[in-house]
């Protein structure tokens, strides 16, 4: 670990206290001392400790009623106890029941105890990683973009969380700018290989005569211009992660010998004559429809087969607008730390406009709006005048109600679904018409005319309470 350890030591005795704490120093941690159970609740507050360890026989709180406190408490730090009285019964209850993560008679073997903190806390920040990272999946998201609680995004996050940890090929569809890429970084973040490199490659953004060389390297002199060796990305990824985007767009050769490295984990370099092992996961990703690319002769079959172990689909934006107001609030929080913004919401008719809006470039496009909004606002609320004029302007009253293109002059009388606005009608009581009107043809469902005049339902709400409606 990076940032020194950190200890706390319990024991009623003070030569076992300062003992201890001195090897703690000296192996490089940081050390603090408490007297009993509740002396070490106190320092708790202000000493996050990576490694609790305790007697178990103190006055005022012994050993069982702090590990009890904490345990209760959901702290999680991991518990090492040390005592002179032990026995196995108390050593099993001590681990079983109380959820110490290890039970040592004293005197203690230094290295031993070395070696049992620098596990423990290893164990201990393993596990809230892993909480942080779940909890990102289920609300959030990694970097903001993946937020959803909507029923398609729920599904995805536990198909990313069966997923992850296993050596399976993943195939990723879904249109551009949704966040394919971000998918295949949470799946290798969620893997075993997390540690290793993540290598990701655009197969439509190399030339047909240089992708063999990028996926699987060559050896000097191997082609023109070829001065010396060079290791693909293969071999880059060892132990690792390799995203394919834009599977669909690979030379169909080129996937005959991707297929063969994927049966059988060898490589051979352009120009090379011999193979060598890879240990490499592989993830594709695609902005066509699998089925359709290889129907249209684009992917090849066995290949598809081959990657289709796990088929992740992301949803464009446009159908699921629930999560686009989260979404945003996330990405806001980012572009705040890029450009050292204050930002702090969006004003209720930007979120009026998100909702109308249909999102061609999804996600992608959702965080340029709100780079280029976050940069002019700089502080407090996102108004309309920040946004692109396209997102600023709203459908034509005709569209929303019914209203005929040639409103002024209107005729006398209105049709069925339309809204009568004649000559000398001012914007509130046009407003107010226009409202009411709507609240009629949706039966009086608030949601559904919300959605209909391109505003948040708590404007609609303060609206009907201006007017005296809000039934």
């Amino acid at each position: 670990m990076d940032r020194l350890l950190k200890i706390l030591i319990v024991d009623d005795e003070s030569s076992q206290r300062t003992g201890l704490a001195g090897m703690v120093k000296a192996w490089g941690m940081q050390a603090e001392t408490a007297t009993d159970g509740a002396d070490a609740l106190e320092r708790l507050e202000n000493f996050a400790a990576d490694v609790v360890v305790t007697d178990l026989n103190m006055p005022r709180m012994d050993g069982y009623e702090l590990m009890k406190v904490l345990r209760d408490g959901g702290q999680g730090v991991p518990v090492i106890v040390v005592t002179a009285f032990g026995n196995v019964e108390t050593a099993v209850r001590t681990v079983h029941e109380m959820g110490a993560y290890w039970f040592l008679e004293k005197p203690v073997q230094a290295n031993v105890m070395q070696a049992l903190l620098r596990r423990a806390a290893a164990h201990h920040g393993l596990g809230n990683e892993k909480k942080t990272l779940e909890r990102q999946l289920q609300y959030k998201g990694s970097l903001g973009e993946m937020v959803g609680n909507s029923p398609k995004m729920q599904e995805i996050f536990a198909h990313l969380q069966q997923a992850g940890p296993s050596k399976a090929c993943v195939l990723i569809s879904g249109e551009s700018g949704t966040g394919k890429e971000l998918v295949a970084r949470t799946l290798h973040a969620l893997s075993p290989r997390k540690q290793g490199p993540f290598i990701a490659i655009n197969c439509a953004a190399l030339p047909e005569t240089l992708i063999e060389s990028e996926l699987f390297g060559h050896e000097k002199g191997s082609f023109t211009g070829a001065s010396e060796r060079r290791a693909g990305c293969f071999e880059v990824a060892q132990h690792g992660t390799l995203l394919l985007d834009e599977i669909g767009e690979m030379p169909m050769l080129t996937q005959a010998k991707l297929l063969r490295v994927l049966e059988d984990s060898k490589v051979r370099r352009l120009g090379g004559k011999g193979e060598f092992e890879v240990d490499v996961r592989v993830i594709a990703a695609t902005n066509k429809v699998p089925d359709d690319a290889v129907k249209g002769g684009h992917l090849r079959e066995d290949l598809f087969y081959r990657l289709n172990v796990f088929h992740i689909h992301l949803p464009p934006l446009r159908d699921r607008k629930e999560d686009v107001q989260a979404i945003a609030e996330a990405l806001i929080l980012d572009m705040n730390r890029k450009h050292d913004a204050h930002v702090v919401d969006l004003a209720e008719e930007v979120i009026a406009a998100f909702q109308r809006h249909e999102w061609p470039g999804n996600i992608r496009e959702l965080r340029n709006v709100l780079e280029r909004a976050v940069i002019l606002t700089r502080e407090g609320t996102i108004q309309m005048s920040a946004l692109p004029v396209n997102l600023q302007t709203k459908a034509p009253l005709a569209a929303v109600v019914g209203v005929s293109s040639a409103a002024f002059p209107q005729p006398t009388t209105p049709e069925p679904d339309g809204l009568h606005l004649p000559i000398g009608t001012t914007v509130e009581e046009a407003e107010k018409g226009l409202i009411l009107r709507t609240l009629e043809h949706t039966r009086n469902n608030k949601t559904r005319a919300a959605e209909i005049l391109g505003i948040s339902l708590k404007t609609l709400h303060n609206k009907l309470k201006e007017y005296g409606r809000d039934l």
